[in-house]
Parts: structure tokens; C-alpha cells; sequence
């Protein structure tokens, strides 16, 4: 409490004596909040405590950042958003708080949604509190998961693959007539069932994409400097010994 006090006191002093922590405004902190999140993303992917601490604590100066503009203008402080937290939590967790059972994840899952409808001034559908602005596969992922914990899922996992599956047939129909609107749709189609898929599977198809985002940088990586070691650019090579560059760095466990 101490440092969270110290915090809040260091921003005060900004605010008042730093020309540029002075003229900001939600709309100009915005885009770095954006900015400060993916960094935090980045630095939990890689699981490097000293830089997960530090892209914490610039989230956080954000968060007070907007509590405190707020605040100037008479609307709430931090204090507010940290009190109404509290209450969030307390009455989305009557299994805590209260007399309510849910004894396993999935039923404290099940329970948060119908509370979150529940809730005045809440989400008034399942799918109202997913937020527009979400990247794609985030958004589906969130979409999914809201559905499940109403009851809209699969009865086993592995059905999902017949979907996969009809969903794929029907790309490769489209692509045939060369359509590009509907190759379009059916391309999300296949993106959406796989991501399904992955849900169903327990894995993160955000997490699983970066991952493989990063490898294909470290061999490419690679590939691009063992072509410069030999002299050439890779504009100069064959894709045939592209490939066999790209099995040395597979063989390394790039």
C-alpha cells in the first residue's frame, strides 16, 4: 500500500509540474495503452520475469493515468475503480462470498456469465460483453467460450473435426469457381472451426500462432544469414537450397 501510495503521489507532482503528463487526455493515452499491452503480452510469451515487472508497472501507470484525468474532472478516482473491482469480484463469486457451490472451473465459469447478465446496467446478451475492438482470433476464441458457458458446444471434442473437415471441402469449392468474396467467407469458416477446435483442445490458437510466428522469424533468420556468410542475397539462391538451409535450422531446433 505503501508504493501504490507513493505512485499515486508521483503522478500527482507530474500532472502538475511535466508539460507533457499535464496535456495528456484519454484519446492521446489511448494508442500507447494499446501499445503497452501487446509489450506485456510479449514479455509473458517469453516468460522473462524482469520484463513481465516492468511492462506491469507501465500498464499500471496507465490504469491511474485514466483514474486520475477522471478524477480532474469530478467523474471518479481510483478509489472508485478499485472499490467497484471489489464488488465485481465478491458478487461474481457467491461460491467465496456466499453460500452459492461451484467446486470446479467450469462451473465457476458457467456462473460468471449468467451473473454477468444478471448484473444491472450489464451485459443484457452472452455476446454483448465481448468487445468489438478484440483482434480476430481473440475475438472468436471469447466469442466461443461465451457460448460454451451457456450450453452451445459440442457433446464431444472430437466432433468438432467433422466440422473442420465440411468447413475445408467447402473452401476448396469455392476456390475452385475462383470467387473471391465467397473464398473469403469460407476461408473465416475454416479459421472459426479450427480455433473451435483449439478451445475444445485446451490450447491458446493466439499463444499457438506467435509461437509459430517466432520460429518461422528464427529460421528465416537464419537462413538469411548463412546466405550473407556465403556471399549471396537470397534473391541469388534456389528455393532448393533454401529448403536445405531451412532442415539445418530445423535439425539446430530453431
Amino acid at each position: 500500500m505503501e508504493a501504490f501510495g507513493r505512485l499515486l503521489d508521483i503522478l500527482d507532482e507530474l500532472r502538475e509540474k511535466c508539460p507533457w503528463d499535464r496535456k495528456q487526455t484519454n484519446e492521446s493515452l489511448r494508442t500507447n495503452t494499446i501499445e503497452e499491452t501487446y509489450e506485456l503480452c510479449e514479455a509473458l510469451m517469453q516468460n522473462k520475469s524482469n520484463e513481465i515487472k516492468k511492462e506491469l508497472g507501465d500498464l499500471l501507470l496507465h490504469v491511474i493515468f485514466y483514474a486520475k484525468i477522471a478524477d480532474e474532472k469530478g467523474d471518479f478516482d481510483i478509489s472508485d475503480v478499485c472499490n467497484s473491482l471489489c464488488e465485481k469480484l465478491i458478487y461474481r463469486h457467491p461460491h467465496v462470498f456466499g453460500d452459492d457451490n461451484a467446486d470446479t472451473a467450469k462451473k465457476v465459469e458457467q456462473s460468471w456469465e449468467q451473473l454477468k447478465l444478471k448484473e444491472k446496467g450489464g451485459n443484457k446478451t452472452v455476446l454483448e460483453g465481448v468487445p468489438a475492438s478484440l483482434p480476430s482470433i481473440v475475438k472468436a476464441h471469447r466469442i466461443q467460450d461465451k457460448a460454451r458457458n451457456v450450453g452451445f458446444d459440442w457433446e464431444k471434442r472430437e466432433q468438432v473435426w467433422d466440422k473442420v473437415m465440411e468447413e475445408f471441402s467447402e473452401l476448396k469449392t469455392e476456390i475452385q469457381h475462383m470467387d473471391a468474396d465467397k473464398m473469403e467467407a469460407e476461408f473465416g469458416d475454416l479459421f472459426f472451426s479450427l480455433i473451435n477446435a483449439a478451445r475444445l483442445y485446451k490450447i491458446n490458437p493466439d499463444n499457438a500462432l506467435e509461437r509459430t510466428n517466432q520460429k518461422f522469424i528464427r529460421r528465416f533468420n537464419y537462413l538469411e544469414e548463412k546466405t550473407i556468410q556465403a556471399g549471396r542475397s537470397l534473391k541469388e539462391i534456389s528455393l532448393e537450397d533454401m529448403d536445405k538451409i531451412w532442415n539445418e535450422a530445423k535439425v539446430k531446433g530453431l
